[in-house]
């Protein structure tokens, strides 16, 4: 293999690399700005969610306009959210991929009963493919490491 190949593949696996760690940000940055038909559209057609470690219960298969109104008919309630991801680390497959990241969830909600915040911390595992249209999230396993604040909100959101 000559050195100008494997460099072109270098710089294909970089770019590769970013547009994944760009997706995964995505659905962070349109579920706190509501931006619910742009969030669509970082997901594939159907969408494996396992939120177990903070909900129970067990995963749920959705498309993007179901996650789109779940969502929103939560996160969309809070006064506000902010949820950071950092530390990326993608593992590359020809045209699947494996992203996992740190995240910090703050959920804002006026409260006239306990602390009107919540944040929430661990990590995602992200699961993508590759689609005519770039790379989509397939799977997101959501696993809590720890909360601090008024957990109450998710609850007050929900109703």
């Amino acid at each position: 293999m000559s050195n100008e190949t494997s460099t072109a593949r270098d710089v294909t696996a970089a770019i590769d690399r970013w547009e994944i760690a760009e997706v995964c940000v995505r659905m962070a940055w349109h579920a706190d700005q509501r931006e619910w038909d742009k969030l669509t559209r970082v997901f594939a057609d159907k969408v494996e969610l396992d939120y177990t470690s903070l909900n129970g219960g067990e995963p749920v298969t959705l498309t993007p306009d179901q996650i789109a109104t779940g969502w929103s008919s939560v996160l969309g309630t809070f006064d506000a959210t902010q949820h950071l991801t950092g530390n990326h680390l993608v593992t590359l497959d020809g045209d699947q991929a494996v992203c996992t990241a740190s995240f910090q969830a703050t959920h804002r909600l006026h409260s006239t009963v306990g602390s009107g915040l919540w944040t929430l911390g661990g990590t995602y595992h992200f699961d993508l493919i590759r689609t005519d249209a770039g790379w989509r999230i397939s799977r997101v396993v959501m696993k809590a490491t720890w909360g601090d604040g008024n957990q109450e909100l998710l609850t007050r959101a929900s109703q």
